[in-house]
């Protein structure tokens, strides 16, 4: 099941530019590879999904500093097996990590695709993450951090490079702004 429906979701996005549909060629690539959604899976990564979720106002998006990487970036994360699908790992990450619960909001499209290296650490070698976005609008400002979280906040579409350098979160920003 999950399988299907991330492909259809693939089938049915339309990428922003050339990089992107060569992430979507990749991603489809992907799915062709024995457990894809696996966390286990290395070479070359496995499918996340993330959530950028922009402020009522439409003018902000929330952050959060990531531990293991040092930066700020959306929530999101890897994909569970109880996860129907990767609209649904986004909406559980996002519950997880800032405990927002967005259940009213409309089946959200795929709004960007990409690709991005981490860093090899303890167990686990170099290898990608290929990340499923989706675009949420929150109902007000309030969220609450969980632990695994250091910090999120809020940061406005226009202060964006002020406070990230990560080039994948600048442009799917970029989306958000234009």
């Amino acid at each position: 099941m999950l399988l299907e429906t991330t492909r259809h979701d693939l089938n049915g996005y339309q990428p922003a530019d050339p990089r992107e549909l060569a992430f979507k060629q990749r991603l489809l690539a992907l799915l062709d590879l024995p457990e894809p959604f696996s966390r286990g899976h290395y070479e070359p990564g496995h499918l996340t999904a993330s959530a950028f979720v922009l402020s009522p106002r439409r003018d902000a998006v929330l952050l959060i500093f990531h531990r293991k990487l040092g930066i700020w970036i959306q929530p999101g994360g890897h994909i569970e097996p109880s996860d129907a699908s990767l609209q649904a790992a986004a909406l559980r990450e996002l519950r997880e990590e800032v405990g927002l619960d967005l259940p009213g909001q409309a089946q959200p499209r795929v709004f960007d695709l990409d690709i991005h290296g981490i860093p090899a650490r303890k167990a686990e070698p170099f290898h990608e993450h290929f990340d499923v976005r989706f675009c949420f609008e929150a109902e007000d400002l309030h969220f609450s951090a969980s632990p695994e979280v250091v910090e999120a906040r809020w940061v406005e579409l226009s202060q964006i490079d002020q406070v990230t350098s990560d080039e994948s979160v600048l442009r799917a920003v970029r989306k958000l702004s234009g």
